[in-house]
């Protein structure tokens, strides 16, 4: 395993497979100024600033260290909270600005979070001024999602995110990590040398191909498959479970694939939350604010979409998406036979898939044509950040001349699996989309259809309440009602008008 620490080449072949980053840090490097809060990845005291080369551009990204396998970060530049004044001009003593405009803005008291809070404002500083991208509060607020601060507020230091570039100004602080040749150098050197595959310990594995995954799978038939780990770590950190051999599936590149041939769009497993958010944006702009609603910021840029499916979890919020899409999963055997299955059939049980021991999922494709019918997602959370749905509901209506053709209603965090409502879609099926009676008779249905599970997010009643509440909700923004909810973005007109739902804050289960 080699890797750029702040400026320092790492060279460790010692370790065990889920020996974390944090550990790591402090243990083994005595970099203490990364702490651990929650060990699960949900308070953000241990984020780190993890760097990688993207088409020659040096790009950073925030991880939740508690949680990610140092040896993940094989072949990419890893900074902890001490380098950022180091890098700045150590001679001078000049801070970082978004250190300064902490100060500036008495953005810390106990402090204990302050260094995560610092990475995450900093991370978003260097990739806003290598891309001339401006610093608004949309981003400040984005980039802060996953670090909890309990008793500085957030004002003090969204004020101070908001201000780090006059801040560098006036300090005249011209260095960035993201424009350094010397950090970038270093990187091509390692991923030359074989840097992203760590093949000198042979517990952990990250092969590059899917050719490669499929080898290590035959070779370990024992071992767990990692993706962003952000759910299966818990297992090490709140459960003290040691894992044997890890294959890390983060790095293959047919699983990272993104592709739209005009018919279908096809998503691999290995695809980040953030990356399909990005994706998303401007093409799928439903997509890409129920995103907002998963998890954290740290935890979008590790979680998967292979993982939040396969965990197979009940409150995970991309399966009632692909559900309301019909989506079929490829599945490839470790012999590289292939076979599909729909969504649909996919969930057996409580963690229970069609996923066998010698399978793996390769891929998720999704019709155009059902991505072009009206859609809208809805999550209720206690929290807008870090919080596990209550209820989560797609929804999908096809038309044709002013009758519901087709209708899907998908929900999360109702049952033992993702679920969809299919007596409730049949009520509206050839109705016309203004038919108040084909809605009364479906929300009745689906009082009837659905049981509900009671536990400490909320009631059986309670669910049940907000389900048949957000099927109307969709029912009238089918027929062109404005309802105004709010997302999680910056609240502006065009978000307003996407349709999400909100009880307190904003979040999601990892995968």
């Amino acid at each position: 395993m080699k890797f750029l620490l702040n400026d320092k080449l790492i060279d460790d072949n010692t370790l065990p497979s889920d020996f974390t980053a944090l550990r790591y840090l402090r243990e083994k490097r005595g970099l203490t100024g990364t702490k651990e809060g929650c060990a699960s990845g949900d308070c953000g005291a241990c984020t780190l600033l993890v760097g990688a080369l993207d088409g020659g551009e040096l790009k950073y990204s925030t991880f939740n260290s508690c949680i990610t396998p140092v040896q993940s970060l094989a072949g990419k530049h890893v900074v902890s909270v001490e380098y950022l004044s180091e890098f700045g001009g150590e001679a001078s003593g000049e801070l970082h600005p978004a250190q300064q405009a902490m100060v500036e803005h008495h953005g810390s008291q106990c402090g204990f979070c302050t260094p995560g809070i610092v990475l995450s404002l900093a991370g978003l500083y260097e990739n806003s001024q290598s891309s001339d991208k401006a610093i608004d509060r949309e981003s400040v607020c984005d980039a802060i999602s996953g670090n909890l601060c309990r008793c500085t507020g957030y004002r003090p230091i969204i004020e101070a995110g908001l201000d780090m570039v006059r801040t560098a100004e006036d300090t005249q602080f011209v260095e960035l990590m993201s424009q350094n040749d010397s950090i970038k150098s270093q990187l091509s050197a390692l991923k030359e040398t074989g840097g992203f595959e760590s093949q000198g310990h042979v517990s952990y594995f990250q092969p590059t191909t899917l050719a490669e995954l499929l080898e290590a799978k035959t070779a370990h038939a024992d071992a767990v498959m990692i993706a962003g780990g952000t759910d299966l770590m818990l297992e090490n950190t709140q459960r003290f479970h040691d894992f044997g051999t890890l294959i890390d599936v983060s790095h293959v590149a047919e699983l990272k694939q993104i592709q739209d041939n005009g018919n279908t769009l096809t998503l691999g497993a290995s695809v980040t939350y953030s990356e399909l958010e990005y994706f998303s944006k401007t093409r799928y702009p439903h997509i890409y604010n129920v995103l907002s609603r998963i998890a954290s910021r740290q935890i979008r840029n590790r979680g998967t979409i292979g993982g939040n499916v396969a965990n197979a979890s009940p409150i995970a919020d991309l399966p009632p998406l692909l559900l309301a899409f019909d989506a079929d999963i490829q599945l490839v055997k470790t012999d590289g036979n292939k076979r599909v299955v729909n969504i649909n059939d996919f969930y057996q049980g409580y963690k229970m898939t069609l996923l066998a021991k010698d399978e793996l999922i390769e891929s998720f494709t999704i019709d155009l044509i059902k991505l072009d019918a009206f859609h809208r997602f809805y999550k209720v959370s206690k929290r807008m950040e870090d919080d596990i749905s209550s209820v989560m509901l797609a929804v999908r209506f096809e038309l044709s001349d002013d009758k519901i053709s087709d209708v899907r209603f998908a929900f999360g965090g109702m049952a033992a699996t993702p679920i969809r409502a299919i007596t409730a879609e049949q009520s509206l099926v050839g109705t016309s989309i203004n038919d108040e009676q084909a809605l009364t008779q479906a929300i009745e249905n689906l009082r009837r259809e659905l049981t509900p599970l009671s536990d400490m997010r909320a009631s059986s009643r309670y669910r049940l309440d907000m389900a048949c509440n957000l099927i109307k909700k969709a029912w009238l923004e089918l027929n062109g009602q404005a309802i105004v909810t709010f997302s999680g973005h910056a609240l502006s007109e065009s978000v307003l008008s996407l349709g999400h739902e909100i009880v307190g804050h904003k979040g999601a289960t990892h995968a």
